[in-house]
């Protein structure tokens, strides 16, 4: 089992998942076309996109689902219907992509 980031995220990415996630399985992804697909403007500079968990370095812990202030972390069982396409989002923008590609992307607490 892993958690998932769905559609709450959008223009939003708030951090306050990351800061308590013990093992950095946080990413970026850039995609202003989610935004326009959900039809949401992003909060603040730079918020085009959303986070995404890796599902291979989550560790299932859970610490990150009650931080989030959007309510958008899910157990991939979870994930409310109309957000279920969000789980291979989540798989597939992680999981194809090169070591160093993640590097680049990976969003670690400060």
């Amino acid at each position: 089992m892993t958690y998932v980031v769905a559609e709450p995220c959008i223009g939003t990415k708030d951090r306050s998942c990351v800061e308590v996630c013990p093992v950095d399985c946080f990413y970026n992804l850039e995609d202003p076309e989610l935004n326009k697909k959900a039809d949401k403007e992003p909060g603040n500079p730079g918020d085009t996109g959303m986070l995404v968990i890796h599902p291979d370095e989550c560790i299932h812990c859970g610490a990150c689902e009650p931080e989030c202030p959007v309510e958008a972390i899910f157990e991939d069982d979870d994930v409310p219907e109309e957000w279920t396409e969000y789980t291979e989002l989540n798989a597939k923008s992680t999981e194809e992509r090169s070591s160093e590609e993640l590097d680049a992307l990976r969003i670690t607490a400060k």
